[in-house]
């Protein structure tokens, strides 16, 4: 009996003998349901309507509208090319254009004839995928509307892990099913943890989907500033217009709304507006909500009466992750030794993580050699020496002992009151996660203790971390105090 593997290399080579030009989009459907999740190719290849030349030598394939173009170019091209070069024996070229309305089945239709495609698509200007510039062709809707959305930031581009896996379910349940369960969604973290990164991906599914829906990502400092202008020149009827008639509201950083009454009375009437009409808002902010300070109480209510989900800094090994996949995306080779090497270097969040690795990638080109931790670690040597002259254990413990207000020297003594026991743990904790100290080193560090003490500590402050908001706020506020 063949293995697994052997049956599909079987499979793929027959497509590729047996492949004529008429069957070469069926093959190259198949062999992508074999190398994708069958969610990407349902929802993103097989609603393309595909015309294949004579000769089997160019295939073009008509998309709904330009938002899903720019998708399709960004995520599947390079996969489509592959597959289809794959089961043809020979370099296919892909061609996007887009389609009319009519030319695209519709989910529950029948495909239209294959004489009917061709001249649908014979009608559109072809946009190439190589080379990357394209004629101009018409703007869907959906294109006109300015969503403001950065069509890079996708579900597919975001690595999941233990630190973002709740708010990113979440958030895939709201882009399914907007104005359903979890509204408002409220996404709180610490900077760079990928916040904004998860709206836009909210929208961004949503547009694919629903090209047509009215969707919005906008910084809370930007509707305080068209809050300001409405008043100053009296267009409160555009204003509402704007926000009282969108699907989808996606607003950063709303704590900037702090002290600012008038703003915070507009958001108000907008978001009882979008609620009355079944639309989703999906809001993120440094802090959960009761943790808000100068917000309107019936403001913070609202806030908190949909779903509260926090990001936290991401594990060692989503940090591992994070670096090969950004490496990919840039067309470089990240070798897991030196992903391990800088994860271990940048704990704080992801956007320390992404300037890492340009650093890396830069120096790496520019000196054409091969990336290794030897590159990095010359790469990153300011990093490096700022963070080691910075985070010492000495400097933790100072810092959690004025947070805390307790005497530097309680950390050391034998004091096991939980008003002592408590920062103390904390320091440990942080002690592990910013330092490159062992649990024996930091046992030493905290008045000779076994490092089965500092482990002790560093699980428990983890695990309540995850579960309490108010030490979860109180971490953050600490680490960013350690980081400068």
């Amino acid at each position: 009996m063949s293995s697994p593997r052997s049956s599909t290399e079987a499979s793929a080579s027959a497509q590729r003998v047996d492949a004529a030009p008429s069957d070469l989009w069926a093959a190259c459907l198949e062999r992508l349901g074999q190398e994708l999740p069958a969610q990407q190719v349902n929802t993103w290849i097989r609603p393309l309507v595909a015309r294949v030349a004579d000769d089997g030598s160019r295939v073009t394939l008509g998309v709904a509208n330009r938002f899903k173009m720019d998708w399709v170019r960004a995520q599947y091209a390079g996969k489509i090319g592959a597959a289809l070069q794959a089961v043809a024996g020979r370099p296919v070229a892909v061609e996007l254009v887009l389609a009319p309305r009519e030319a695209v089945p519709r989910a529950a239709a029948a495909p239209a004839g294959a004489a009917v495609r061709a001249q649908a698509l014979a009608r559109t200007a072809p946009v190439l995928v190589e080379p990357p510039a394209e004629p101009a062709v018409a703007e869907s809707p959906a294109a006109e509307h300015r969503h403001r959305l950065n069509p890079a930031l996708t579900f597919a581009t975001l690595v999941e892990g233990s630190a973002n896996r709740m708010a990113r379910a979440a958030a895939m349940h709201v882009a399914a099913s907007p104005g359903q369960l979890y509204n408002p969604l409220f996404i709180y973290g610490g900077v760079g943890l990928g916040k904004t990164h998860l709206v836009h991906a909210i929208g961004n599914q949503l547009l694919a989907e629903r090209p047509e829906a009215k969707v919005l990502y906008i910084h809370a400092e930007q509707f305080v500033s068209d809050v300001v202008k409405s008043y100053q020149r009296k267009t409160f009827d555009a204003f509402k217009q704007r926000y009282h008639n969108l699907d989808l509201l996606l607003i950063d950083d709303v704590q900037f709304f702090a002290n600012k009454d008038r703003t915070q009375e507009e958001f108000f009437n907008a978001f009882e507006a979008l609620l009355a009409k079944k639309s989703h808002i999906v809001m993120t902010s440094d802090t959960y909500p009761k943790g808000l300070t100068d917000i309107h109480e019936r403001l913070v209510s609202r806030f908190d009466s949909g779903l509260t989900v926090a990001i936290e800094p991401p594990e060692l090994e989503m940090r591992v992750a994070i670096l090969i996949s950004k490496a990919q995306a840039e067309g470089a080779t990240m070798p897991e030794d030196v992903a391990f090497f800088v994860a271990k270097n940048v704990r704080s969040n992801v956007r320390e993580l992404e300037g890492a690795l340009r650093k890396i990638l830069a120096y790496s080109r520019f000196n054409q050699r091969e990336i290794s931790i030897a590159l990095a670690r010359e790469a990153l040597k300011d990093l490096l020496s700022i963070q080691n002259r910075q985070i010492s254990v000495e400097n933790i413990q100072k810092t959690v002992a004025d947070f805390y207000k307790i005497k530097v020297a309680d950390m050391y003594s034998r004091k096991r009151p939980a008003n002592i026991a408590r920062p103390r743990q904390i320091a440990m904790y942080l002690a592990k996660e910013l330092t490159q100290k062992s649990l024996p080193e930091i046992g030493e560090l905290f008045g000779g203790r076994d490092h089965t003490t500092v482990l002790h500590a560093v699980r428990k402050i983890a695990a309540e971390r995850q579960t309490q908001p108010d030490l979860n706020q109180q971490l953050h506020v600490l680490e960013q105090t350690l980081k400068g």
